[in-house]
C-alpha cells in the first residue's frame, strides 16, 4: 500500500474544515427557527360575540415538526457520508426545507382554515361554512412567514451541501493504522481500502 499524503489522511485546508463545518451547522439553525415559529401563536381569530380564538402552529402547521426533526436528523448522516451520499442528503435537505415552507405558506395564505381545529373546539361547529358566520376578524402573526424564511433557508442550505460536497475535508483512512497487517488478512484491509474510496467519490479500479 501506498504512503501518499492522500492515503496517510493529510490535515485538509481550512478553507474544506469550513464548509464541512457550515453544512453541518446551518440545518441545526434552519431546523431550530421551524421549531421556534411552530411553536409560537400563528393565527388570532375574533369571533362576533367578542371572543378570541387563537390557533398556534401545531393545529395551523402539524407538518412542520416532521419536517424539521427529519433535516436534524440528516446531519447526523452527513457528518460520516461519502460524497455520493452528501450529494444525496443535501438534495433531501433541500425537500425537507420545501416541505416546512409550503406549511408555512399554506397557514399564511389561508389562515381561517389553519385555525379551523381551535374555531371548532371554541365554538362546537364543524366546517369552514358554518364556523366563518360567526367570525368578525382574521390576522396572522409574523411565525407564519418566520416558518417560511426557515423552509427556504434549508432549501438554499441543502443545494449549497450538494454543490459543494466535493469540497469536504477526505476521510482518514480507519485502517491506516493497521499497515503491519498479516498477509491473510492484507487482502481484507484493501477491500475496506477501496470501499472507503468508493464512498468518497472516487473509482478504486482507476489507479
Amino acid at each position: 500500500m501506498s504512503d501518499s499524503p492522500r492515503d496517510l489522511g493529510a490535515v485538509p485546508p481550512a478553507s474544506s474544515r469550513r464548509v464541512r463545518t457550515l453544512a453541518l451547522l446551518l440545518p441545526v439553525v434552519a431546523s431550530a427557527l421551524a421549531f421556534l415559529a411552530w411553536s409560537q401563536t400563528w393565527v388570532t381569530v375574533e369571533l362576533a360575540d367578542g371572543r378570541v380564538v387563537i390557533a398556534a402552529g401545531d393545529s395551523a402547521a402539524p407538518a412542520v415538526p416532521p419536517f424539521a426533526i427529519a433535516a436534524l436528523a440528516l446531519v447526523g448522516a452527513l457528518a460520516l457520508a461519502g460524497l455520493v451520499f452528501r450529494i444525496v442528503l443535501g438534495l433531501l435537505q433541500a425537500l425537507l426545507g420545501l416541505g416546512i415552507a409550503v406549511s408555512g405558506a399554506v397557514a399564511l395564505s389561508d389562515p381561517l382554515s389553519a385555525a379551523q381545529g381551535p374555531l371548532t373546539e371554541a365554538t362546537g361547529i364543524e366546517g369552514l361554512a358554518g364556523v366563518s358566520a360567526l367570525v368578525e376578524s382574521v390576522s396572522t402573526t409574523v411565525w407564519p412567514a418566520a416558518a417560511i424564511a426557515a423552509g427556504a433557508a434549508a432549501v438554499v442550505i441543502g443545494v449549497g451541501i450538494a454543490l459543494t460536497a466535493s469540497r469536504w475535508p477526505r476521510r482518514t483512512r480507519r485502517y491506516d493504522a493497521v499497515r503491519l497487517a498479516p498477509a491473510d488478512d492484507a487482502g481484507r484491509v484493501d477491500r475496506l481500502d477501496a470501499w472507503d474510496a468508493l464512498s468518497d467519490g472516487d473509482d478504486p479500479t482507476a489507479r
